[in-house]
């Protein structure tokens, strides 16, 4: 694996019964990349990041994140994680998830006092921090969960639909801070099945049926597509039924 991708995937196939929810897909990303996975409900984007992250094992393939083979315990502290079902306790405040999610992490007291002061700012939840989860909304949910998976500043983090329900300016400033983190090194991959968000992405791959019809820099697509914007692109790709190599 290069010294640059710090994940690298090869023909992962994973089945339920007779339907390949991943079909010999393979992927590569590189460091301080905003990797968009893109791609309708049912695509296997979620089946994809499950695998990358060692909770699912293929039937064929494997993958590595951060030079390591998975499944393995060594990158958990470095990995972040937001699943599409609401990974936060209903009967703790916000705050206390955050409290109870940093000590599964291992920081201290101060510093999850420091890093939930910038986060609850981002998903606009500082004045309902002492509020209980289950009080919340799906989408407030989804914000508090997206808060935890990056408490502990990881170096890779997985985000399965992290603006799903969220208002058009929140989903704004989630993508700018994507953004930000990526120039500070930090990889991440984000599911969406609005295809027009992965614009904000360095590299998209279009998933349909467990394949990958193609991955590239936004421009790029649009240009191999003779398209002017990404969902045109997806439907042309659609049509060729093209797949990456």
């Amino acid at each position: 694996m290069s010294a640059e991708n710090v994940i690298h995937a090869q023909g992962l196939r994973k089945m339920y019964g007779k339907r390949a929810a991943l079909d010999g897909l393979s992927l590569s990303v590189a460091q301080g990349q905003l990797y968009g996975l893109a791609g309708p409900n049912g695509a296997g984007k979620t089946t994809l990041i499950r695998t990358l992250c060692g909770l699912l094992r293929p039937d064929e393939g494997e993958a590595s994140l951060l030079g390591w083979k998975m499944p393995s315990t060594r990158v958990r502290s470095q990995l972040g994680y937001m699943p599409q079902d609401f990974a936060v306790y209903d009967d703790l405040s916000v705050m206390q998830n955050l409290e109870f999610f940093g000590q599964l992490y291992s920081l201290r007291r101060a510093q999850v006092r420091e890093r939930a002061s910038e986060l609850l700012e981002l998903v606009q939840l500082t004045d309902r921090k002492r509020d209980r989860v289950g009080s919340f909304s799906g989408g407030m949910r989804r914000r508090v969960s997206l808060a935890i998976s990056l408490l502990h500043k990881p170096r890779l983090a997985f985000l399965d639909e992290p603006t799903a329900g969220v208002d058009p300016k929140l989903r704004r400033s989630f993508w700018d801070y994507f953004n930000s983190l990526a120039e500070q090194d930090v990889t991440l991959v984000v599911t969406t099945h609005l295809v027009e968000e992965a614009q904000r992405c360095h590299v998209v791959g279009f998933l349909m049926a467990g394949r990958l019809l193609t991955e590239g820099a936004p421009d790029e697509i649009l240009a191999q597509t003779g398209t002017t914007n990404l969902d045109d692109a997806f439907i042309v790709l659609q049509e060729r039924g093209q797949v990456a190599s």
